[in-house]
């Protein structure tokens, strides 16, 4: 794909869509446009990898920030065009068209993120993937994982550990990210002569990108693992268990360091980030670390007073005293018993609302009018 193609354009999606989004976009699109689903459509593999190579930096949270911070600069503008017959070797200078200038990337700092051939290089795989050259294949740190899990009230409070399933994106197992059936040959890939990567340019300018024949591996199977089908990775599912720590609310995060994608080539796993959803409660709400308990009483509580006895959210039984003459939304302090968090705990607090009965009997129904008389009230 020429690097005049813009990579949310490709996959369909806006700048500003989600990791999620991006990954959506990219299966959906990848389905439809599949060499193996598109035998009689020639068009449908070179469709199939401008849409890999689009994922393989919009779907990578650094990469795509290295491609990002480049195109708002217009990095990419002035790259159009067709392959340029050259190809640039390791370093980050790039050879234009015949006659035209060597530009060397490096010498151009991109708002303190390095020089440019630093960027092209680690988005775009400069001697980041090995091939049938013998280049060193460097580790890759797996993919992290960041999802949002609902916590009933209670465990967010209290703490606890909350079992979650996880898909991720890992190397394949059957063939080690290589793509063939064990035990077959790999071939040098035709379409980057082993490098990895091609080189297209215009005027002076030329910009390496990973093949897309290869992924940038340089090789090629003979015969496509089973497993993965010559992708190198599968989607795998995971089931995790989150410790909540007490005190958790709506927008805290649980990091779970090394639980996300395994590592490529050795590299180390990527993390698991959970963001906490706190679910409510049928009878507690939240006011910082106060626990707040609203308890109905009848009329004659309220009125000559009383004793009620309220469980706390952690189970325990407090017994508060109700004076005579409460009225409607009087709060009453149980102190430490609320929600711990970091060594601080905060109190209950119980919010009293008073219940009217429907119906009465014949018996209260005259009392009633006999207390609403005494007080000069007439029926």
């Amino acid at each position: 794909m020429p690097p005049n193609k813009d990579y949310y354009t490709v996959l369909g999606v806006p700048s500003s869509a989600s990791q999620d989004d991006i990954k959506k976009a990219f299966r959906k699109l990848a389905k439809q446009y599949h060499p193996d689903a598109n035998a009689s459509d020639p068009r449908a593999a070179d469709r199939f990898k401008e849409i890999s190579e689009a994922n393989n930096v919009l779907g990578d949270a650094e990469k795509r920030k290295q491609y990002d911070d480049m195109r708002r600069l217009g990095a990419f503008g002035g790259f159009g065009g067709s392959r340029s017959g050259s190809r640039p070797g390791p370093g980050s200078r790039a050879s234009g068209a015949a006659g035209g200038p060597t530009i060397d990337f490096d010498g151009f700092d991109v708002g303190g993120l390095g020089g440019l051939g630093d960027l092209f290089g680690s988005m775009f795989g400069g001697g980041a993937r090995g091939g049938a050259s013998g280049r060193r294949v460097a580790p890759e740190q797996g993919q992290s994982v960041e999802t949002t899990l609902e916590v009933p009230f209670r465990v967010a409070a209290l703490g606890g550990k909350v079992p979650v399933e996880v898909e991720l994106v890992e190397q394949c197992a059957t063939c080690n990210g290589n793509g063939a059936k064990p035990g077959t040959q790999l071939r040098m890939c035709q379409e980057c002569s082993g490098r990895g990567t091609i080189s297209f340019g215009q005027g002076g300018f030329a910009v390496n990108r990973p093949c897309p024949a290869c992924l940038g591996r340089g090789q090629v199977a003979n015969d496509r693992c089973p497993t993965c089908q010559g992708a190198g990775e599968m989607r795998v599912k995971r089931k995790l268990v989150v410790t909540i720590p007490s005190g958790a609310d709506t927008g805290s995060k649980v990091r779970l360091k090394g639980q996300g994608g395994r590592g490529a080539n050795g590299g180390p796993p990527g993390d698991f980030v959970v963001n906490l959803q706190v679910q409510p409660d049928r009878f507690f709400t939240r006011e910082g670390l106060d626990a707040v308990a609203k308890v109905p009483i009848n009329i004659a509580q309220a009125t000559l007073g009383s004793k009620i006895s309220v469980k706390t959210f952690a189970g325990k039984k407090v017994t508060v005293r109700i004076p005579a003459g409460t009225p409607v939304g009087k709060r009453f302090r149980v102190r430490g018993q609320g929600i711990e968090k970091d060594g601080t705990r905060g109190d209950l607090i119980i919010e009293v609302s008073v219940t009217v009965p429907e119906k009465l009997t014949e018996e209260q129904e005259r009392m009633m009018k006999e207390f609403a008389a005494s007080g000069g009230m007439k029926y």
